[in-house]
């Protein structure tokens, strides 16, 4: 069950539930009748109550002998996660109320739906959304940001090392915020140089790296591939400034949603950030409402996604028949995959009176 990260970006189509074949138009269409189906929202299961996770006063233990990967992609800093092996090797030493790691074992699936959400991995798409941001220069700088299904917690944690006023981070399962993403939050505070030693800096991870001429190319570096992954070095992280703009919550968007607009002021966030969040349709009317109440004036959604997924039901055409219909948002495409099981990444922004 383990998974690679250093692969061609360009060449990746897993997905969760999927099945190989080209009949992804016909299953589109298809669902053009099926898509109002998601109004009814028991259809979405039980609900998930959602809490905010505070992050332990004495973070270190959550690290010690922490095998870990990094992503490095042009100019953006180096982002460095939990390996996703060590939670199928440690599964039972690990405190999960909700089940998910043994179950994903017994299962031998990366999505059970209403159980476990895929958070663990780190799907292709998120990648997709990082390219974007080094190609745009994003720098955060001052910004609220929300990573909403956000699973390792990536893209949120470059807002926050690119200067964010404040980063929420969000996901279906507390096992994932308390065991993955808090951590990663942690593993990324330190300085770079004491993450990383010389040898960890020469093609370490997924992304692009330096040839000999210093042209920027994407791909694997195998010089290392031998190598035992890097184990990481604690020091005390909890006071750094970095986790003071930091909230975590975990729960179904239906309970998250109601309990973050509680907080004194109600946040707003100008960038939202989701991947791969829109493979069941049935979620998709409190992702809606959610990005609704949430997007601040002039704020963009970064949504980025597969066309279509199999064995699940949604993808892109689904998704924007229906934010179509709702005439809350327009749905803008940035980046359209041509390879494989296209992938792309669109941007969503309140709709100006002109365009109602």
């Amino acid at each position: 069950m383990s998974f690679c990260f250093n692969f061609d970006i360009s060449a990746q189509t897993n997905l969760p539930a999927e099945v190989s074949g080209d009949n992804s138009k016909s299953e589109e269409k298809e669902g053009d009748q099926k898509y109002a189906e998601v109004e009814d929202k028991s259809s979405a299961g039980p609900v998930k109550e959602a809490k905010e996770h505070l992050p332990p006063l004495d973070p270190q233990f959550l690290l010690t002998d922490a095998v870990f990967e990094t992503v490095t992609i042009g100019t953006l800093p180096p982002l460095h996660f939990l390996n996703e092996t060590i939670f199928e090797r440690t599964a039972s030493e690990r405190e999960d109320v909700e089940k998910i790691l043994s179950c994903r074992e017994e299962k031998n699936s990366d999505l059970i739906s209403g159980v476990y959400e895929g958070g663990l991995k780190v799907w292709e798409c998120t990648y997709d959304i990082l390219e974007l941001m080094e190609k745009e220069g994003e720098t955060f700088r001052g910004k609220a940001v929300l990573d909403l299904g956000c699973g390792a917690g990536l893209l949120g944690i470059l807002a926050l090392k690119r200067g964010a006023r404040m980063v929420l981070f969000q996901d279906y399962n507390s096992t994932v915020i308390e065991q993955l993403t808090v951590p990663n939050v942690f593993l990324n505070c330190q300085e770079d140089d004491e993450v990383e030693s010389d040898g960890e800096k020469k093609g370490k991870g997924k992304g692009k790296k330096q040839d000999e001429d210093g042209c920027a190319e994407k791909g694997k570096d195998d010089s290392n591939a031998n190598s035992p992954p890097p184990k990481k070095r604690v020091t005390d992280l909890s006071k750094h400034s970095l986790l003071e703009k930091c909230h975590f919550y975990s729960g179904d968007w239906r309970t998250f949603l109601p309990l973050v607009l509680k907080r004194k002021p109600q946040p707003k966030f100008d960038i939202i950030f989701t991947s791969e969040t829109i493979y069941n349709t049935c979620y998709y009317p409190a992702l809606h409402e959610t990005l609704h109440q949430l997007l601040a004036p002039g704020g963009l959604v970064y949504l980025a996604t597969k066309s279509h997924y199999f064995g699940v039901g949604g993808g892109l055409h689904l998704f924007e028949t229906f934010v179509e219909q709702r005439g809350v948002f327009s749905l803008n495409h940035l980046w359209d995959g041509a390879e494989g099981l296209q992938r792309h990444v669109v941007v969503l922004q309140f709709k100006k009176p002109k365009d109602l």
